[in-house]
């Protein structure tokens, strides 16, 4: 993960209402995302999730899509977005998505009971998109075959592990003193 990593040790921080947020390709589309790093990452997904047998690749709109439609393309498993907007359609579920820095209504659609889904995500931080996320597929009867996160901010609480979910990564991360530190280079398995 030698892209990823160093992308990481360079990203720059901000701070937003007190949460120290890095700035990253990845989580947040600026600065430009090469493709090489791109692919990289998707490869190591491929590697390192549960893909047999799965149905569905579900993503949180909007910073897991581009990482998502790269390993739907590679896998030809289907893609579904979690939307922040409602449409209304048949089946359509909502969720209440709680971060480290905001609060959002979110909406299932195209998943339906006895589906089997991989979660993918670009960051778990707090792990509150992702728990609504799994909560909303538990309601509706999905089976969560795994969870895959790119990058892990460590240093906070995991409202996904709280729920009994457990996210794969590619990298933990945390941020100390205005720079990216890495804690674990290969991630959680």
């Amino acid at each position: 993960m030698d892209q990823l990593k160093q992308s990481l040790l360079d990203a720059p921080i901000i701070e937003k209402d007190g949460y120290h947020y890095f700035v990253h390709p990845i989580s947040d589309g600026v600065p430009m995302l090469r493709p090489e790093l791109l692919r990289e990452i998707v490869i190591k997904i491929i590697r390192k999730a549960e893909l047999e047998d799965v149905d569905k690749i579900v993503t949180p709109a909007a910073m897991g899509i581009h990482i998502s439609t790269a390993v739907s393309l590679m896998t030809d498993i289907p893609l579904v977005v979690v939307r922040k907007r409602q449409y209304g359609l048949d089946g359509e579920v909502s969720l209440s998505q709680v971060t480290g820095y905001s609060e959002n209504e979110m909406y299932v659609n195209d998943v339906y009971e006895g589906d089997r889904v991989l979660v993918l995500d670009d960051v778990l931080s707090t792990g509150g998109t992702l728990a609504a996320l799994t909560g909303a597929l538990e309601d509706i009867g999905a089976d969560i075959c795994d969870i895959v996160c790119v990058i892990k901010k460590e240093g906070g609480e995991n409202k996904l592990a709280d729920d009994g979910y457990h996210a794969k990564t590619l990298i933990n991360v945390d941020v100390v003193d205005g720079e990216v530190v890495v804690v674990d280079d290969y991630g959680d398995d």
